[in-house]
């Protein structure tokens, strides 16, 4: 399959004609005081008037605390702010290999998820780079940034859908002016992750500075922490894996807990090179070199030789201890390799004084790959005893028993594990028109401006099992002297006989046939359109100052298209048979025939009309009384696929008499319509290596499917803030401090119930309707479950922001000056409320297996001079558990175990405190060189039923980098 390709020669070529001008060194980047009025950017309001301060909560992070921070993609210093819970970046999702996600830098504030955080180029829409919508901001020109706001609260009423949780907005410098470049590498302590980046990015003014051209071009690779062996070694050495699982019992009301947390736990119906899991031969196991031996079950466990394959002595599905050799958890990429070219270019023309019409283009890849888990572990084959790959002695074995047969279970370690490549591409162009003009006796601004992108993505998936032929091929025969395939319609269309006895490795023509050459892909195409125009002015003076207003009109249309190969997605018109996927018998034609990676085919639209009204009234504005100010916001939304819907703002600060004291409260009604992927989206695949019947009281493989609803309707949230802010009082200069409690609710949220969540509510009848969307024991094909979005649940999360910060000039005599800024969130309460009768809402605030941990903290200390400086930064978050609902109690005192109060054994996961500390010297005046080491004591990820947390825990471990850095 050719992968996409992409080149940066052309950004290469503008950089070096803006380069080779002689005049550029002698030109400086504009100060504030000469910038024109069309480069302010306040975001959080449309409102754009000198003066008016926001009553939403906002957190600022300039260039130097982004230089200072020294990573290799913006993102994860912006991620590290407390306020941002459940961000997806290149240590998430590198578990799977259908979910389409692996390397998005996505960001989630509140821990609403990152489809409910929207986030901004200069205060511009930017394509999504997946169906859900979500931007990857490592397609952003980072090397530009001058500061990221990250508005705290609902802004739906400024901007539209998605902004329940907030606002992320990259502020570039578009009339920069001079030459700067970035060369930083790093290396983990493990001698993994290596990373390289080279940034470079020039402006330069003509005509009299009317005309302004900018370029920038950066590339940086990260190789990744790639996965371990079989069993409990991790990647580099790294020794905190414990294969900690959550047990489920599966037993309610005998005194003991439900759930049992053990580590060492050891999956007994499959091994690394094959197991007889059931029946009079179970626990015979096989070495590399296909030989039996007696497995070595933990617990002290004893195989029942039943045909359920129960062993005396463990829980169902797990022993303890014993032989681990098998377990597959450490194949995992703990993180993805990624690598990133993306070049960026602007020209800005003003027509008159404070008016420019400008172009702006924005070129992207992102390239990624992980390694889902070792191996492709089959639990529950069946194996004939006369097959010609079983040992004599087992087919000895199986005449004195008198059978013919028995269940089997491999991790595969003999094939090669499976790799997903993700390669996502980024074309976007902005043309606009932005500037000032005086009309009924006031200044106006206003911004107008056309936006398309068009953002494609590949995913190939490399070394991955096409079940069905797998299945014929396991199922050999002799025949006229030659093992060959039991199967006669399997062996007439190319079967291969493959030995999964051991692991041996097998002939090109076997793994040629269970893993083909040509294996699963994805091709997605997005593209978003938007044409929007915004006015702001004060049109009127009234009793305490301007009255401002902003308004404005938007039309966007969010389309996609995604194709899929024809034995994932099912033989029809846009997956056809080919020479690459030929017409085979043997294989289905409605699709999943993989082992994993199932894509399917899929296209929407829909399109959206809105207009604005925003108004700042000037209430109070006296010596006595301080300066008080009302603003309010309402916005008129049609969607094409749900209709119309209000939303709105209102809002006020109170400057207090007491100098520096200011009161602010905000609330709003914000909004988020259903995205492509959930109205449209073709069905998303998940395939489930170790899940629970609890029936047959089993472990075994399903296929999770996640399906669109075009029946959804917008989710409908109600935000609401308060906040005092305390800032350069006149008794601790350079001092100044915030709170602000925060409460959102959330109706009608878009969601679905779990895989485990729906068998469960069939199995304790408590919602029979579930029992017609899975199939465990699936005789005709793989097992599945089908899970579909509703406007089912409801969320209600509140909490409070904590930011304090200090500058300290001339500390203790020396010249420079030293800075501290803290930053805190602490979450009281998470609660979802599933809507579904013998529920009960589950509040997930401390719960360290998620994104909300009750207190989520940042500090940071800087000294700085002339010539060189320190910065120190702590990370840290509070210990939590395991999930609220839980009932902790000791065998012999636990309450009958409930769907809503489950009983476990132990019910805690500590947090984690981490210490940065990075420092930079000056070579001369415009050339830097720096150092930064990250989670300089190493420290190591709690324990976790979900093999590992990256959404909290750092899991890579200690990391060094350094660099050069210069500006002329």
């Amino acid at each position: 399959m050719k992968r996409m390709t992409f080149s940066s020669a052309g950004a290469a070529a503008l950089l070096a004609s803006l380069i080779a001008s002689p005049a550029l060194a002698q030109t400086t980047a504009p100060t504030p005081e000469t910038a024109t009025v069309s480069e302010i950017v306040v975001t959080g309001t449309r409102i754009q008037t000198t003066g008016f301060t926001a009553p939403t909560p906002t957190s600022m992070i300039g260039e130097a605390q982004i230089q200072n921070n020294a990573q290799p993609n913006v993102f994860a210093t912006i991620v590290q702010l407390p306020s941002l819970q459940g961000s997806s970046g290149s240590t998430t999702n590198t578990f799977s290999t259908s979910s389409g996600q692996q390397g998005l830098s996505s960001f989630s504030l509140r821990g609403l998820g990152t489809i409910r955080t929207l986030t901004l180029l200069d205060g511009q829409r930017v394509v999504g780079a997946y169906y859900t919508g979500v931007t990857d901001v490592s397609l952003f020109p980072q090397l530009l940034i001058k500061r990221v706001d990250v508005v705290n609260g609902g802004a739906s009423a400024s901007y539209g859908s998605d902004a329940v949780g907030g606002v992320v907005n990259f502020i570039t410098d578009t009339h920069f002016n001079g030459l700067k470049g970035n060369v930083q590498a790093g290396v983990t302590t493990y001698g993994d992750d290596e990373q390289g980046l080279v940034q470079l990015a020039a402006g330069r003014s003509f005509l009299n500075d009317r005309l302004r051209v900018v370029a920038s071009g950066e590339w940086a690779k990260e190789d990744g922490v790639g996965p371990g062996d079989f069993g409990l070694d991790l990647a580099g050495d790294r020794d905190w894996f414990t294969q900690t699982t959550m047990i489920n019992r599966n037993v309610t009301n005998d005194g003991s807990p439900q759930y049992v947390m053990r580590d060492f736990a050891q999956p007994y119906n499959y091994t690394k090179y094959g197991l007889i899991s059931a029946g009079p031969l179970q626990g015979t196991a096989f070495d590399q070199n296909g030989q039996p031996f007696q497995f070595q079950y933990g617990s002290n466990g004893v195989p029942s030789k039943a045909a359920n394959g129960a062993v005396i002595g463990c829980f169902p599905g797990f022993c303890v201890g014993g032989d681990l050799s098998g377990n597959v958890d450490t194949g995992r990429t703990l993180q993805s390799a990624i690598e990133r070219k993306v070049a960026y270019g602007r020209v800005g023309y003003d027509f008159a004084d404070n008016n420019e019409v400008y172009l702006s283009f924005n070129l992207g890849q992102v390239k990624t790959h992980n390694q889902p888990v070792n191996g492709e572990n089959r639990p529950g084959l069946t194996l004939q005893c006369a097959n010609p790959y079983v040992p004599a002695s087992v087919q000895a074995a199986c005449a004195t028993a008198g059978v013919t047969s028995f269940q089997f279970g491999t991790s595969n370690a003999l094939l090669p594990n499976t790799e997903v490549h993700t390669d996502r591409r980024q074309y976007r162009t902005v043309a606009g028109l932005k500037g000032k003009f005086a009309a009924f006796n006031s200044d106006w601004s206003y911004d107008a401006y056309y936006e398309h992108g068009v953002n494609k993505t590949a995913i190939d998936v490399d070394h991955i099992l096409l079940t069905p032929h797998y299945n014929q091929a396991i199922q050999a025969v002799t025949l006229n002297g030659a093992i060959v395939c039991a199967d006669p319609v399997a062996r007439a269309n190319g079967c291969q006989p493959l030995n999964i006895i051991g692991g041996k490795t097998p002939s090109a023509a076997a793994l040629a046939y269970v893993q083909p050459e040509n294996g699963p892909f994805q091709r997605l195409r997005m593209t978003q359109d938007v044409v929007s125009l915004n006015f702001s002015g004060a049109p009127l003076n009234l009793w305490a100052g301007p009255l401002s207003v902003a308004f404005g009109a938007e039309y966007r249309r969010e389309f996609y298209t995604v194709r899929a190969d024809a034995y994932g997605a099912g033989v029809s018109d846009r997956s056809p048979n080919t020479a690459e996927f030929p017409a085979d018998p043997v294989l289905s034609t409605v699709g999943n025939n993989w082992y994993a990676g199932n894509y399917k085919n899929g296209n929407g639209a829909y399109h959206v009309e809105e207009a604005y009204l925003e108004v700042d009234v000037p209430l109070i504005n006296s010596e006595p009384l301080g300066r008080a100010n009302f603003n309010a916001a309402a916005r008129v939304t049609d969607y094409s696929t749900s209709g119309t819907v209000w939303t709105w703002k209102a809002g006020g600060t109170w400057d207090t008499p007491l100098k520096g004291l200011r009161l602010r409260g905000v609330t709003s009604r914000d909004v988020r319509a259903p995205n492509l992927s959930e109205l449209f989206a073709a069905p998303v695949t998940t395939t489930l290596p170790n899940f629970l019947d609890p029936v047959r009281n089993v472990n075994v493989v399903a296929i999770q499917n996640a399906v669109g609803n075009p029946n959804l309707t917008p989710e409908i949230a109600r935000n609401t803030e308060l906040g005092v802010v305390l800032a350069n009082p006149s008794w601790l200069p350079g001092f100044s401090a915030s709170f602000d409690y925060y409460k959102i609710k959330i109706d009608d949220v878009i969601s679905s119930l779990g895989a485990a969540q729906i068998v469960d509510l069939c199995f304790r009848n408590i919602l029979p309707e579930t029992c017609g969307t899975y199939n465990l024991n699936n005789t005709s094909g793989p097992n599945y479950i089908n899970v579909q979005s509703f406007n089912l649940a409801s969320w209600k999360t509140s909490g409070f922001d904590i930011e304090a910060s200090y500058r300290w000039q001339r500390p203790l005599g020396l010249d420079g000056n030293f800075t501290l800024r803290a930053l805190a969130t602490h979450i009281r309460e998470f609660i979802t409320d599933t809507g579904l009768p013998g529920t009960a809402p589950t509040d997930s605030a401390g719960v360290n297996t998620g994104a909300t941990p009750d207190w989520k903290w940042l500090a940071i200390q800087t000294y700085e001079n002339d010539r060189f400086s320190l910065t120190v930064q702590e990370r840290w978050f509070s210990d939590g558990n395991y999930g609220n609902q839980y009932v902790v109690c000791a065998a012999g005192s636990c309450p009958v175990s409930t769907a809503i109060a489950p009983t476990i054994d132990k019910n805690f996961m500590p947090g984690a405190f981490y210490l940065d500390i990075g420092g930079t010297y000056n070579i001369r005046q415009d050339v830097t060189a720096y150092f930064k080491v990250d989670n300089v004591f190493d420290h190591d990820p709690a324990k976790s039923p979900a093999y590992a947390n990256p959404a909290l825990y750092d899991i890579v471990g200690r990391i060094y980098r350094g660099g050069v850095r210069f500006r002329f």
